[in-house]
């Protein structure tokens, strides 16, 4: 294959993967994958507990990172992209959610139509295999293994009873008919190893004659003939090239790198490119736009048995792990800890949860730095649906440059008040009877930290982003000045280009995004076929019978 193909796809991450396998599954087109970064070979991204690693390395990450925050005093968070074969889902911590049905359901009412909960389900179950999952709910002979941890440390299993014993009900399946309670957590592991969509999709399809990756290839700006996308220029090996797309260019770069492709491509709102001299293609205002994200605080306790994972940090522990991986893909390495989980609504009058907790039995910050000095145990949680919204620009037209992302982090009232509540409830859950073999005293936030403006002070100081960006070119009618593409994915106002990642959501899903940006793949990949879309199922989640009145 020259440098040439009928689909040119940038981004070989969750969505990317997942279209170059469907897109060259009957064998008639061409297709060709664009990726920024290298291979994921080695332990280090292929061995599940060594998360933390390639999320801080410049091999694999972008290494972008997001303007001061006003509400946070200051502070800049990372957003760690994957910059490696496979994208982010190479190098995330590889928790599986696919969000709540009311989630598509709100997709659809914003203007996606087709891309409610029975749109989406069968997709959903299409790219899974899942193992242990609620029957008829989940797929069971996709490309994407699903799997569950062991449980063995009995911490996980204290959580999952705490949340029964302060009345919140309990889940078997949070990805089938029931998303709220307590219950176990799902991941994309399979024979010890991350089950990324480079494993679970691209690799396979690259034995087919017509799907090509191409490595170590940053993407410049889209290339138009009129109005029509006709290729993608690009850098590689030191030289800038156009590589042609015979039907179309698909981009799915991240919402952090879609958009800013779009705007070095003249495609965005008009003053902004004309103030950096970028010729426009389409006046689309809400490239850029609507940018969202979950972000968690760690609640962190002490235990009084040492049977966390705090013990196993140490040079000879962690070379005992990684052999027991290395030879067997088993053991402490082939898992991600995340074993535990829960999603819950805050108050009486919320329908669905709005709240997400990861359970983690040490007390140690998700990028693997500043672990507590003492056995612990932790849960992640954060509000879902925060009212706050960022944005996306470009700092100059140089394509290396990265963009400017600011996220406007608790800009909403609103956001304190849920976060605080989120606090509390940890703080009743840790203190219920199941946890009485195994509570020490509070770590963090600290028995001293009570009001709400003491709770805000450490809020403040430590939120942190759970690494779920989205929203910046936003799916919507097309006669919507703020939607960037229609419900198929084209970008309005141009011909032969779509965005197919999480960019296009137009609203942050309950939990991770992996599951949700693959589901786009898959879905997408019908769309730019032309294929009628997977029959509806109008299967029914379930909802709190007396939501309006109780909260659990």
């Amino acid at each position: 294959m020259s440098l040439e193909a009928d689909f040119v796809i940038v981004g070989s991450g969750s969505a990317g993967s997942a279209m170059a396998s469907r897109l060259s599954e009957d064998g008639k087109h061409t297709v060709l994958v664009l990726e920024f970064g290298g291979t994921d070979a080695g332990p280090l991204i292929q061995m599940p507990s060594a998360l933390s690693y390639p999320m801080n390395m410049d091999l694999y990450d972008w290494r972008l990172k997001a303007e001061p925050e006003a509400a946070l005093g200051g502070r800049a968070l990372v957003t760690p992209r994957g910059k490696v074969v496979g994208g982010s889902s190479s190098i995330n911590g590889m928790v599986y959610v696919r969000g709540h049905a009311r989630d598509f359901d709100t997709w659809a009412d914003m203007g996606a139509t087709g891309w409610s909960y029975a749109d989406v389900l069968p997709y959903f179950k299409r790219m899974e295999h899942s193992h242990g999952g609620q029957a008829g709910w989940r797929g069971t002979d996709g490309p994407l293994h699903v799997t569950r941890g062991n449980r063995k440390n009995p911490l996980y299993n204290a959580f999952i009873e705490s949340g029964r014993a302060a009345g919140f009900g309990v889940t078997e399946d949070y990805n089938g008919q029931r998303q709220e309670g307590f219950g176990p957590m799902e991941m994309t592991i399979w024979k010890g190893r991350r089950w990324s969509t480079a494993n679970a999709y691209l690799k396979p399809a690259l034995k087919r004659q017509n799907l090509k990756l191409q490595t170590r290839t940053l993407a410049r700006k889209v290339v138009f003939e009129g109005s029509r996308a006709v290729g993608v220029e690009v850098e590689r090996g030191g030289k800038v090239e156009v590589i042609r797309a015979r039907r179309e260019v698909i981009i799915a770069a991240s919402s952090l790198n879609s958009p800013k492709l779009l705007l070095l491509s003249g495609i965005g709102p008009a003053a902004e490119l004309g103030a950096l001299g970028i010729p426009l293609v389409a006046d689309r205002p809400g490239v850029g736009k609507n940018l969202q994200d979950h972000l968690e605080v760690y609640v962190q306790q002490e235990a009084s048995q040492p049977i966390t994972l705090n013990g196993k940090l140490g040079l000879f522990s962690k070379g005992l792990i990684g052999l027991e991986w290395l030879l067997f893909k088993s053991g402490l390495g082939a898992t991600n800890h995340f074993e535990a989980c829960a999603f819950v609504r805050s108050k009486a009058g919320v329908d669905y949860p709005d709240i997400q907790f990861h359970f983690l039995p040490a007390a140690i910050r998700y990028d693997g730095k500043a672990p507590a000095g003492v056995h612990g145990f932790q849960a992640h949680v954060g509000p879902m649906r925060s009212k706050s919204r960022g944005e996306v620009t470009l700092r100059s037209t140089d394509p290396r440059e990265a963009p400017r992302i600011r996220f406007n982090y608790m800009s909403h009232e609103s956001d304190w008040a849920d976060f605080r509540t989120a606090v509390r409830l940890t703080r009743e859950i840790f203190g219920q009877k199941p946890f009485d073999p195994y509570r020490g005293k509070e770590i963090q936030p600290g028995a001293d930290v009570e009001t709400d403006d003491e709770l805000n002070a450490f809020l403040r100081d430590h939120v942190e982003s759970a690494y779920h960006p989205c929203g910046t070119c936003r799916m919507g009618r097309a006669d919507d000045p703020m939607a960037v593409v229609d419900p198929q994915g084209r970008v309005i106002g141009v011909d032969g280009l779509r965005v197919a990642d999480s960019s296009i959501f137009p609203q942050v899903t309950n939990g991770n995004l992996n599951g949700p940006s693959i589901m786009v793949g898959e879905k997408m990949s019908d769309h730019i076929l032309g294929k009628t879309p997977l029959p509806k199922l109008n299967s029914e989640p379930w909802i709190h019978p007396d939501w309006q009145n109780r909260q659990r």
